[in-house]
Protein backbone atom coordinates (compact mmCIF):
# COMPACT_ATOMS: atom_id res chain seq x y z
CA UNK A 1 0.00 0.00 0.00
CA UNK A 2 2.78 2.42 0.93
CA UNK A 3 4.78 1.58 -2.17
CA UNK A 4 1.77 2.35 -4.41
CA UNK A 5 1.29 5.66 -2.60
CA UNK A 6 4.95 6.56 -3.08
CA UNK A 7 4.86 5.46 -6.70
CA UNK A 8 1.87 7.67 -7.43
CA UNK A 9 2.77 10.71 -5.36
CA UNK A 10 6.56 10.66 -5.08
CA UNK A 11 7.05 13.34 -7.73
CA UNK A 12 4.56 15.65 -5.99
CA UNK A 13 6.16 15.09 -2.59
CA UNK A 14 9.63 15.76 -4.03
CA UNK A 15 8.37 18.89 -5.73
CA UNK A 16 6.89 20.18 -2.46
CA UNK A 17 10.08 19.40 -0.53
CA UNK A 18 12.25 21.16 -3.13
CA UNK A 19 9.89 24.15 -3.24
CA UNK A 20 9.87 24.43 0.56
CA UNK A 21 13.66 24.09 0.70
CA UNK A 22 14.23 26.73 -1.98
CA UNK A 23 11.77 29.11 -0.32
CA UNK A 24 13.50 28.79 3.04
CA UNK A 25 16.91 29.14 1.39
CA UNK A 26 15.90 32.32 -0.44
CA UNK A 27 14.52 33.84 2.76
CA UNK A 28 17.68 33.00 4.68
CA UNK A 29 19.96 34.36 1.92
CA UNK A 30 17.93 37.56 1.80
CA UNK A 31 18.07 37.87 5.59
CA UNK A 32 21.86 37.42 5.59
CA UNK A 33 22.79 39.54 2.54
CA UNK A 34 20.27 42.41 2.81
CA UNK A 35 21.66 45.73 4.09
CA UNK A 36 20.58 46.60 7.61
CA UNK A 37 20.62 50.38 7.79
CA UNK A 38 17.19 51.45 9.00
CA UNK A 39 16.15 54.99 8.28
CA UNK A 40 13.85 56.95 10.65
CA UNK A 41 11.53 57.59 7.71
CA UNK A 42 11.37 53.89 6.92
CA UNK A 43 10.57 53.07 10.51
CA UNK A 44 7.75 55.61 10.73
CA UNK A 45 4.25 54.14 10.70
CA UNK A 46 3.01 56.38 7.88
CA UNK A 47 4.22 55.73 4.36
CA UNK A 48 2.57 58.72 2.67
CA UNK A 49 5.23 61.21 3.75
CA UNK A 50 3.15 63.52 5.94
CA UNK A 51 1.59 63.39 9.35
CA UNK A 52 -1.97 62.09 9.60
CA UNK A 53 -4.78 64.62 9.71
CA UNK A 54 -6.96 62.85 12.24
CA UNK A 55 -7.10 59.80 14.42
CA UNK A 56 -6.30 56.52 12.70
CA UNK A 57 -9.72 55.26 13.71
CA UNK A 58 -11.55 57.78 11.57
CA UNK A 59 -14.61 56.62 9.69
CA UNK A 60 -14.34 55.82 6.01
CA UNK A 61 -16.95 56.81 3.51
CA UNK A 62 -19.36 54.16 2.38
CA UNK A 63 -18.06 54.60 -1.18
CA UNK A 64 -14.87 52.76 -0.31
CA UNK A 65 -16.91 49.72 0.68
CA UNK A 66 -19.22 50.08 -2.33
CA UNK A 67 -16.29 50.09 -4.73
CA UNK A 68 -14.80 47.06 -2.98
CA UNK A 69 -18.08 45.15 -3.17
CA UNK A 70 -18.55 46.10 -6.82
CA UNK A 71 -15.04 44.92 -7.60
CA UNK A 72 -15.72 41.57 -5.92
CA UNK A 73 -19.01 41.15 -7.80
CA UNK A 74 -17.51 41.80 -11.23
CA UNK A 75 -14.40 39.79 -10.38
CA UNK A 76 -16.63 36.81 -9.58
CA UNK A 77 -18.41 37.34 -12.87
CA UNK A 78 -15.13 36.88 -14.69
CA UNK A 79 -14.36 33.82 -12.54
CA UNK A 80 -17.61 32.26 -13.74
CA UNK A 81 -16.93 33.15 -17.36
CA UNK A 82 -13.68 31.19 -17.72
CA UNK A 83 -15.06 27.70 -16.97
CA UNK A 84 -18.16 28.51 -18.99
CA UNK A 85 -16.08 29.52 -21.99
CA UNK A 86 -14.02 26.34 -21.79
CA UNK A 87 -17.06 24.04 -21.66
CA UNK A 88 -19.22 26.03 -24.07
CA UNK A 89 -19.11 23.33 -26.72
CA UNK A 90 -20.33 20.67 -24.29
CA UNK A 91 -23.12 22.47 -22.41
CA UNK A 92 -25.30 23.26 -25.38
CA UNK A 93 -28.03 25.83 -25.78
CA UNK A 94 -29.28 25.58 -22.18
CA UNK A 95 -25.86 26.46 -20.76
CA UNK A 96 -25.43 29.28 -23.23
CA UNK A 97 -28.86 30.78 -22.49
CA UNK A 98 -28.44 30.49 -18.72
CA UNK A 99 -25.11 32.35 -18.89
CA UNK A 100 -26.65 35.02 -21.10
CA UNK A 101 -29.42 35.51 -18.50
CA UNK A 102 -26.75 35.73 -15.78
CA UNK A 103 -24.77 38.30 -17.76
CA UNK A 104 -27.93 40.25 -18.54
CA UNK A 105 -28.82 40.50 -14.84
CA UNK A 106 -25.28 41.66 -14.00
CA UNK A 107 -25.36 44.19 -16.83
CA UNK A 108 -28.68 45.60 -15.63
CA UNK A 109 -27.18 45.91 -12.13
CA UNK A 110 -24.12 47.63 -13.52
CA UNK A 111 -26.22 50.11 -15.49
CA UNK A 112 -28.32 50.80 -12.38
CA UNK A 113 -25.18 51.49 -10.32
CA UNK A 114 -23.84 53.75 -13.04
CA UNK A 115 -27.09 55.74 -13.27
CA UNK A 116 -27.26 56.09 -9.47
CA UNK A 117 -23.71 57.48 -9.42
CA UNK A 118 -22.13 54.73 -7.32
CA UNK A 119 -19.12 54.70 -9.63
CA UNK A 120 -18.59 58.48 -9.63
CA UNK A 121 -15.80 59.68 -7.39
CA UNK A 122 -15.75 63.23 -6.10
Amino acid sequence: MLSEFLKDYLSIILFLIIALGLSCAFIMVNFIIAPKNPDPEKLSPYECGFEPFEDSRMKFEVRFYLVAILFIIFDLEIAFLFPWAITLGNIGLLGFSSMMIFLFILTVGFIYEWKKGALDWE
